[in-house]
């Protein structure tokens, strides 16, 4: 029997996915502009919300969202890279080794990026934390790029595209290979969940009000250690 197109990825699964590349890119997008601060860590914020959902999908979610179906070992990652040289890799309906190390690597960087983002807003820690934040995101930055180039090449090696797999939760494989539940009302709380943050339903403390003191706060400090220099 060949096998047939069937349902790999969840809806919440998805949904974090692309909303967590939309967040990412846009507080890169306004990492360097005082002028929209609290729009940066509106986007930070809405990672750490995303990850933190991800974090428990990842234990009662569905089969390929589960950490558990994704568990891979030095050993086998290596065994995975070696055959990707050889262009001949193995399939995987779910993640594969290359892909669920990038996965680990990006939620750990994306939760210190949000932790430091944070820090750095609320002018804790003095300069080295915003440093830190900026040298953690140009990292998970790399991560990315290297996760993107990762599909792109399992994409031709199995002729597949995993990018449109990833929007319609759709790949080949064995009837009993495939999940039964898209899960669309956990997604659509999710969903709810980040559009009340962007509403100000739900409100970020410290974020907002005082952003024109904090950076009045940040400029002086500029001017006196430009005065001192």
């Amino acid at each position: 029997m060949s096998p047939r197109r069937i349902l790999v990825w969840d809806v919440p699964t998805r949904l974090f996915h692309w909303l967590l590349a939309i967040s990412f890119v846009g507080g890169l997008a306004t990492g360097d502009s005082e002028r929209y601060r609290d729009l940066h860590v509106l986007f930070g914020a809405t990672m750490l919300v995303l990850i933190t959902f991800r974090v428990a999908w990842g234990v009662v979610g569905t089969r390929y969202a589960r950490f558990g179906s994704f568990a891979f070992g030095p050993g086998a990652l290596l065994r995975y890279l070696a055959s990707l040289a050889t262009l001949r890799s193995t399939r995987y309906v779910g993640h594969t080794p290359g892909g669920s190390w990038a996965i680990w690597a990006m939620l750990a960087l994306g939760i210190l990026v949000g932790i430091t983002g944070y820090a750095a807003y609320a002018d804790a820690g003095g300069e080295w934390v915003e440093d830190l934040h900026g040298a953690l995101a140009w990292t998970l930055l790399g991560v990315v790029v290297v996760h993107v180039l990762g599909v792109l090449l399992s994409s031709v090696l199995h002729r597949e595209n995993l990018i449109a797999a990833m929007i319609t939760g759709r790949k080949h494989g064995a009837p009993s290979e495939a999940i039964r539940h898209s899960r669309w009302v956990v997604a659509a709380g999710l969903a709810a969940l980040v559009l009340a943050l962007w509403v100000g339903i739900v409100s970020i403390p410290g974020v907002g009000g005082g952003g024109a003191e904090r950076s009045a706060a940040r400029a002086d400090r500029g001017a006196v250690a430009a005065h001192e220099d």
